[in-house]
């Protein structure tokens, strides 16, 4: 629940439902998860809207989730799903451009006119503000993580070579796992060993920053950024992932202009606080903000 200063009054999170499950599982979490945060606000003015960011490749005109691998959802109208069972104005969007929109407004990105957000995570994509505008693609834009990079590992997409594949978080550490025979809880604990020394986690991070590298370079060279936030757990990293991703941009770029690659700011808290924003964007649009 966050107020019109952006200021986050209380917060409920619970466990994104196993893909198999369906889009209806995922919508009754939803709801759920409104109708309990509803309950608990003040009586003085209450909850007015709902901000809700999904993942995957979203219409945000038409108010649609369109595909999405990772939570198996094809073309579900989510916004007016809500709409009708709430009775509240939906602000609807894609996570990582939510998440852009907070950065840009309210954390490393302010002040700027062109930047790129990159979350690294369950996927790679990314969040564009060009000129001072989102760019949005009609729901494509920024999905840099299913470019071939070259190594030829199968993606989840259907492709080869995707970014995804192995410079996700979950990718990160599904494959030292399976390169040094050793299960892992996540890629932070693949920096550690990496900073330990342990040669197969060197690998599989190089493998990691070099196909990141690759993605930004080429992002650099067509967008011109002022600079790339890095967020996501990944991020949290520090150097270990900064260095070689920056001294492998120095590598890849030329003449056009070298992105100041910097943390996000807001780390959990962008997409939830981006949501909100498109919550708020919706009441002033219908003009009872």
């Amino acid at each position: 629940m966050v107020d019109r200063d952006s200021t986050v009054r209380s917060r409920l999170r619970r466990p994104t439902p196993a893909r198999d499950r369906g889009p209806e599982e995922i919508l009754t979490a939803i709801l759920a998860t409104v109708e309990e945060l509803t309950a608990a606000a003040p009586r003085d003015g209450g909850v007015r809207a709902v901000g809700l960011a999904v993942t995957g490749i979203v219409d945000e005109r038409r108010g649609m989730a369109v595909h999405s691998e990772n939570v198996g959802w094809r073309n579900v109208p989510v916004r007016s799903r809500i709409e009708r069972a709430t009775g509240l104005p939906v602000g609807f969007g894609h996570d990582v451009r939510a998440g852009t929109l907070a950065e840009w407004r309210l954390g490393a990105g302010r002040g700027l006119e062109d930047l790129v957000f990159v979350p690294i995570g369950t996927g790679v994509s990314a969040g564009i503000i060009v000129q001072g505008r989102p760019l949005t693609g009609g729901g494509h834009a920024g999905e840099i993580g299913h470019v071939d990079v070259g190594h030829g590992e199968p993606c989840t997409c259907g492709g080869r070579g995707c970014v995804e594949a192995v410079a996700s978080a979950a990718a990160i550490a599904r494959r030292y796992a399976a390169v040094s025979g050793r299960p892992v809880s996540g890629a932070r604990d693949v920096a550690e060993r990496l900073v330990a020394g342990d040669a197969a986690a060197r690998r599989v991070w190089t493998d990691a920053t070099e196909a990141l590298a690759l993605a930004l370079a080429w992002t650099s060279v067509v967008l011109a950024p002022q600079a790339i936030l890095l967020g996501g757990g990944l991020a949290r990293s520090g150097s270990v992932l900064f260095e070689p991703i920056r001294q492998a941009l120095d590598g890849h770029l030329g003449m056009v202009r070298r992105p100041r690659l910097v943390p996000a700011a807001l780390q959990d808290e962008a997409g939830l606080l981006g949501a909100a924003l498109l919550a708020w964007e919706t009441l002033e649009q219908a003009g009872t903000a």
